[in-house]
């Protein structure tokens, strides 16, 4: 697996992802959520949460 990347076009805000982060390396600014990378341990939970796929690995 590799670290999780979010398309700023397609993210919508929503925060599933920041929930569904067990190791909270997700946070949403200005309207958009982004990864910390040194954080994300490449569990995927935040790809499978997305509801419009904005998240990739």
């Amino acid at each position: 697996m590799a670290k999780a990347v979010v398309n700023q076009d397609s993210c919508v805000g929503c925060e599933s992802c920041v929930s569904a982060c067990p190791v909270s390396a997700i946070s949403v600014d200005g309207g958009k959520a982004k990864v910390d990378a040194g954080t994300c341990v490449e569990c995927g939970s935040c790809v499978s949460t997305c509801p419009v796929g904005a998240i990739s690995q």
